[in-house]
């Protein structure tokens, strides 16, 4: 099972017996009410219990500092007491893998707005297997150095290429590196295309205990500032 509340949507997918169930909801600032039913409707549904399933797949971020903490600490949770491993996917390499599987996109910048004039961004390629990969670290950045990010890359870049994520709506200025016109298709991650790395991540070894799940910020300042006079 796939799970994710690091964004303004909430997420969960199943891979039980070759069936795939799925839900997916905008829920901006009710990932804490709302993930927990999701989990137990998904587990309904499919007619399985948690102690039934091989691991659990979380999305660690970047993201919404409050949401990344959620979804991983209901993972932790549900993993404690199923005694399941886990394995943490990138919020910007799902949005990627989604492109790939709905629009067989073989490569995608990734830009979430990160808030405080800032997005993080990752470029991503398909491999051979059918699964994004990381071909630039993830980084967070002001709009106007993504381009020079990109530009010194030590990659050979096939840009402009597919946008996805909610930074190209909210900085205009990164247009000139996305291919698709308006605003992009894919606006937020999906614990269906987690699934899809999570799965790959188990079958090499990579899942770990529930008591080392790990976010991943890349910004590690809070995202507030003071109103004034405070």
């Amino acid at each position: 099972m796939a799970i994710d509340a690091s964004t303004e949507a909430c997420s969960v997918a199943l891979n039980f017996n070759g069936n795939i169930y799925h839900q997916f909801e905008l829920c901006p600032q009710s990932h804490s009410t709302v993930l927990l039913p999701m989990i137990d409707s998904i587990l309904t549904k499919a007619g399985c219990t948690l102690a039934e399933l091989d691991g659990l797949i979380f999305g660690r971020g970047p993201g919404s500092f409050t949401g990344v903490r959620i979804g991983i600490g209901v993972v932790q949770g549900l993993a404690f007491s199923a005694q399941l491993n886990v394995v943490g996917v990138s919020t910007l390499r799902a949005m990627a893998q989604q492109a790939y599987e709905q629009f067989q996109q073989t490569n995608v910048i990734a830009a979430i707005d990160a808030r405080m004039s800032e997005v993080y961004t990752g470029y991503f390629s398909v491999n051979a297997q059918g699964i994004m990969e990381e071909k630039i670290p993830e980084a967070v950045l002001p709009p106007i150095k993504v381009v020079e990010h990109y530009s010194s890359a030590e990659v050979t870049l096939a840009a402009p290429v597919y946008g996805v994520g909610t930074g190209w709506d909210a900085y205009q200025e990164l247009s000139v590196y996305k291919t698709n016109a308006g605003s992009p298709e894919i606006l937020y991650p999906d614990a269906r295309s987690m699934l899809t790395i999570g799965m790959e991540d188990f079958k090499n070894g990579l899942a770990v205990s529930a008591e080392f799940a790990q976010p991943v910020y890349v910004r590690d300042t809070v995202s507030w500032k003071k109103l004034p006079g405070r």
